[in-house]
């Protein structure tokens, strides 16, 4: 089979297309025809180093949609010819930019007949990190005001379907251009984050209860000063894990400061499958920004950190 591999560290550049043998499926994996991958920034990081491999060559991608081929003798969810979509490899495994792809079953859900594989390798990465956020984190509940920064991004644009579909009032942030798409996906209030009076225009939209922060680094401070009393302030992305917590605004709001990566996300495979559901309800649609052969992965890629577009990018092979 085909499959994008680097043999050391560093840009784009050194991703290849290759002739590489075809996975067999273990025990509790199955074996899946890729039809789409995803392209996340948490790609290019395992790429230049900053998070380890168990070793190289490497087949980046963490995301996946396809049709089963085989399946492993302990699974009993899935079968040949079933529709699938599913998320965290290419962290301890070979990721998914390749024709066939070796997946455990727990990482794995059933794709809704009318969402497209595009739409289904989209969603799977930043929608289990929107779900870990503002669900399993923020416990977002009805009524309560969420502010979601970057909401035209991967994680942002599903974040805002999640919280409005979970019955919150949503803010976001993000370029002018955007500002329409995001009210029609379900944010309230949409500001530009390059405002200078940011800070004001989210305390007239309503204190946060829960703020899903996707540049952690820069904006925690503003997280504490505008938060409500009591608020969880979640943290993603690269950033977040060295971004310091601001001690002075938010000394006297008993605010709770949380980072989260969703590889760790303890049940995978229900998540995809509470999403699937929204998915086939219309509350959570994928949008697909830009698709790729699988040839052009350096360039999406390089993309994913240097375009301002809205929801995801795909590759194909």
């Amino acid at each position: 089979m085909r499959a994008v591999r680097y043999h050391e560290h560093g840009g784009p550049e050194l991703l290849q297309v290759e002739d590489v043998p075809r996975p067999d499926p273990g025990g509790d994996e199955l074996l899946v025809r890729v039809e789409a991958a995803g392209v996340n920034p948490v790609d290019t990081y395992f790429r230049e180093g900053a998070y380890p491999l168990p070793g190289l060559p490497w087949t980046p991608a963490s995301d996946v949609a396809g049709v089963v081929e085989a399946v492993g003798d302990g699974v009993t969810a899935f079968e040949p010819g079933d529709r699938v979509f599913a998320t965290g490899l290419g962290r301890d495994r070979q990721g998914t930019c390749a024709e066939y792809v070796a997946v455990p079953a727990g990482l794995a859900a059933t794709l809704p007949p009318d969402c497209g594989f595009e739409e289904g390798a989209a969603v799977a990465l930043v929608g289990v990190t929107a779900w870990q956020a503002l669900v399993y984190h923020g416990e977002v509940e009805p009524g309560e005001r969420v502010l979601i920064h970057s909401g035209s991004g991967g994680v942002g644009h599903v974040a805002v379907q999640l919280a409005a579909a979970a019955g919150a009032r949503v803010t976001t942030t993000a370029a002018p251009a955007y500002h329409d798409h995001l009210q029609t996906l379900g944010a309230g209030t949409v500001l530009d984050y390059d405002r200078e009076d940011l800070a004001e225009a989210i305390a007239d939209a309503g204190a946060p209860d829960v703020v899903l922060d996707t540049l952690a680094d820069e904006y925690f401070e503003l997280d504490a000063e505008v938060a409500a009393h009591g608020a969880t302030i979640v943290g993603i992305g690269n950033e977040a894990a060295t971004a310091p917590v601001p001690m002075g605004p938010g000394k006297f709001k008993d605010l709770r400061f949380q980072t989260m990566s969703m590889f760790n996300a303890p049940d995978t495979g229900a998540v995809l499958s509470r999403l699937a559901t929204l998915m086939a309800a219309g509350d959570v649609v994928p949008e697909v920004a830009e698709v790729y052969d699988l040839a052009d992965t350096a360039e999406a890629q390089r993309d994913v950190l240097a375009e301002s577009f809205l929801g995801k990018l795909v590759v194909t092979p």
